[in-house]
C-alpha cells in the first residue's frame, strides 16, 4: 500500500518556526533602542536588542542548515526558490543604497540650493580624503578579494575542496583588511558625523558599507567553517554561491562610492 504521508512534489514545507516573529520583534527592539540612544537614553536597550538580532539569526539559520544537511530537505526545486530569494534581498539592497546616493547627489549636483554648503561642492571648510590614498588601495582590495572568492567558487565546483579552502582564507582575510584600513581611515577623517550634509551623507553611505562588508566577511567564514566540515559538494553549494553573490554585491557598491563619493565628489 502507498504511504499516505509520503511527498509528492520536490518543495519543502517548513515546519512551524517561533523565529519569523522573534526577529521581528528583536528588529523593533534594536531600533527602538537606536532612537533612544540617539536622544540621550542609555544603550542598554540598544544592546539587547542587537543580541536579540543576533541569537535570532543564529538559530534561524541552524534550523536551514540542518534542514539542507541533515534532513536534505533543499532538492532542485528549492533551491530555486532559494536563489529568487537572495536575488530579492539583493534588489532591496540596491534600493538601500540608492536612498544614500541620492541624498549625497541631491546635494552635490545642486549645492546652491543648500545654504548649509556655501553654494559650492563641497562645502565650505570640508577637507575631503585623496581618493588615490587610502580610498585607492581599499579598491585594490576589494576588488582583489571578488577575484579570490570567484576562485574559491571555481575549486568547489572542480571538487578542489583544500584550493577551495585556501582561496577562501584569502578572501576573508582581505575582508577583514579593508575593515581595518576603512576604520584607520575614519579616525583620521577631518570632518565629522554632525559637520555638515557632506559629513552626514559621506559617513552614512560609506559606513554602511563597510556594515555590510563585515556581514559579508561573517559570511564568508561561517562558509569556511563549512568548508572544513564538507557540506560544499560540486553539485549543491548554494549557501557559498548566496555569500558569493552577496560579496560581489558589495563589490560594485564600494566602485560607485569610490567613483561618485571619493573621486568625483572630491
Amino acid at each position: 500500500m502507498a504511504d499516505p504521508h509520503a511527498k509528492g512534489h520536490p518543495y519543502h514545507l517548513v515546519d512551524p518556526s517561533p523565529w519569523p516573529v522573534v526577529g521581528a520583534l528583536s528588529a523593533l527592539v534594536l531600533a527602538g533602542g537606536a532612537i533612544m540612544f540617539m536622544h540621550g537614553a542609555t544603550w542598554l536597550v540598544l544592546a539587547a536588542g542587537l543580541l536579540m538580532v543576533l541569537f535570532t539569526m543564529f538559530m534561524w539559520w541552524r534550523d536551514v542548515l540542518k534542514e539542507a544537511e541533515v534532513q536534505g530537505h533543499h532538492s532542485p526545486a528549492v533551491q530555486i526558490g532559494l536563489r529568487y530569494g537572495m536575488v530579492m534581498f539583493i534588489a532591496s539592497e540596491v534600493m538601500f543604497f540608492v536612498a544614500w546616493f541620492w541624498a549625497y547627489f541631491n546635494a552635490a549636483l545642486f549645492p546652491e540650493v543648500h545654504t548649509a554648503t556655501g553654494g559650492v561642492w563641497p562645502p565650505v571648510g570640508i577637507q575631503t580624503f585623496d581618493p588615490w590614498d587610502l580610498p585607492f588601495l581599499n579598491t585594490l582590495i576589494l576588488l582583489t578579494s571578488g577575484t579570490t572568492v570567484t576562485w574559491c567558487h571555481h575549486e568547489i565546483r572542480e571538487g578542489n575542496r583544500d584550493k577551495a579552502i585556501f582561496a577562501l582564507w584569502l578572501t576573508v582575510l582581505l575582508g577583514a583588511t579593508f575593515t581595518a584600513v576603512q576604520a584607520y581611515e575614519y579616525s583620521h577623517a577631518a570632518f565629522g558625523f554632525r559637520e555638515g550634509i557632506y559629513g552626514s551623507t559621506f559617513f552614512m553611505a560609506t559606513g554602511f558599507h563597510g556594515f555590510h562588508v563585515l556581514i559579508g566577511t561573517v559570511f564568508l567564514s561561517v562558509c569556511l567553517w563549512r568548508l572544513y566540515q564538507g557540506h560544499f559538494k560540486p553539485d549543491r553549494h548554494f549557501g557559498f554561491e548566496a555569500a558569493a553573490w552577496y560579496w560581489h554585491f558589495v563589490d560594485v557598491v564600494w566602485l560607485f562610492l569610490f567613483c561618485g563619493i571619493y573621486w568625483w565628489g572630491q
